[in-house]
């Protein structure tokens, strides 16, 4: 991803569709609570400035009663440290209900909320997208070495940085420009030994590195998102694609092809003219068993935080999502808790699968995470 505050960010469709690294937080007015009419009939619908909102009744949503509750309840807790205003009030009951069974749980919730179906600003319902990312754990210096020399830059000092600022350099021009080295120096925040691996950090944005001190010990501590240059992302799988370099957009064949193609490595990577900077954040024993803190501002859940539009679904609203596909046949309770440079639109969703090395399961599901979605809301009454 990048993926604008860790992250995380987005793997096989981030190379197509974009990243989710570079995640900023968007202030969006929030929705009015449905209220519950006399009659019992369905509220009205509710219109945000990037998706329609329909209330359905409970029977509507597939598979509900069918969740482990409990293993959501932890991540909602969480988003309760900063809730939205909405959902805010609810926050005193949530917290004493993470210890309640799970039919306690779904009475509460069904007392207190209302289900919407999520579809277009139109009222149409076209097939929706579920992606995944996840935290990738590499190998780092402290120090430059002869094998360490792909630098993980901090923000450049006294350089207005943000959406509203204009483009700084891009990243051929970082890597190359003196002036752009001269603003860069003393910022880099450790080195790694493969541009793909650097790559891969910003796309998912953030990430733990198991940093080789000077004196020889390795302390792993977590790098989340800070800041980007401002040029648009541009996905090098897409670019891989477009010239009929690889068959299939996935970081398996693109790092066969950086193998094979030395000399045009660079070539690739300036193609993404987008460049994510970092901040570095100590990882104690507590905060180790969470992932990185989203655009919400608190730690995501593996497997129940999603990144969102945050247009079409605000930040800490509980999401029923449903989706079937080879790697991923699911109805369950997530909050929606980050957002990312891909996610966008209605019906549009990225799933934290947590964190690990090359191969390991949150990146195996990250990585083939790419199938149809359907999301419900949970709004308060």
């Amino acid at each position: 991803m990048d993926r604008g505050r860790s992250a995380l960010v987005r793997w096989t469709t981030a190379l197509i569709v974009g990243s989710l690294a570079a995640c900023t937080t968007v202030e969006v007015p929030p929705a009015a609570p449905g209220a519950r009419p006399a009659d019992g009939s369905l509220p009205p619908a509710i219109q945000q400035p990037a998706s329609r909102w329909v209330p359905v009744r409970w029977s509507e949503l597939p598979g509900w009663g069918l969740d482990s509750l409990h293993e959501v309840w932890g991540a909602w807790v969480r988003g309760c440290e900063k809730p939205s205003p909405v959902q805010a009030p609810l926050c005193a009951e949530v917290r004493p209900l993470i210890m309640a069974g799970t039919a306690e749980q779904q009475a509460w919730i069904e007392s207190r909320f209302q289900p919407y179906r999520v579809v277009e600003p139109d009222g149409s319902a076209p097939q929706g997208l579920l992606t995944g990312y996840y935290e990738p754990v590499l190998e780092a210096s402290r120090t430059t070495t002869f094998s360490h020399r792909v630098p993980v830059y901090a923000p450049p000092l006294g350089v207005r940085l943000g959406s509203n600022e204009p483009p700084w350099y891009t990243r051929q021009e970082i890597d190359t420009l003196p002036a752009a080295q001269a603003a860069l120096r003393g910022r880099v925040i450790a080195w790694l030994s493969d541009p793909i691996d650097a790559l891969v950090l910003q796309i998912q944005g953030s990430g733990r590195l198991n940093i080789k001190e000077p004196d020889g010990t390795v302390k792993q501590t977590r790098v989340a998102f800070a800041a980007h240059n401002g040029h648009p992302y541009q996905s090098v799988g897409k670019w891989l694609l477009d010239r009929r370099e690889i068959r299939e957009g996935n970081w398996e064949g693109i790092r066969a092809w950086a193998a094979q193609n030395p000399d045009r490595l660079n070539e690739m990577l300036w193609s993404n003219p987008r460049t994510v900077f970092f901040r570095e954040v100590r990882l104690t024993e507590l905060n180790a068993r969470f992932g990185p803190a989203g655009a919400q501002g608190v730690p995501l859940t593996p497997g129940r935080s999603i990144a969102v539009d945050p247009q079409s679904i605000p930040y800490g609203t509980p999401v029923w999502l449903a989706s079937k596909g080879v790697v991923f046949n699911q109805q369950r309770l997530v909050m929606a808790q980050d957002t990312g440079g891909a996610i966008t639109g209605a019906v549009r969703a990225d799933l934290f699968t947590g964190w690990g090395n090359w191969g390991d399961a949150p990146y195996q599901l990250a990585s083939r995470l790419k199938q149809p979605l359907q999301m419900w809301v949970l709004w308060p009454r």
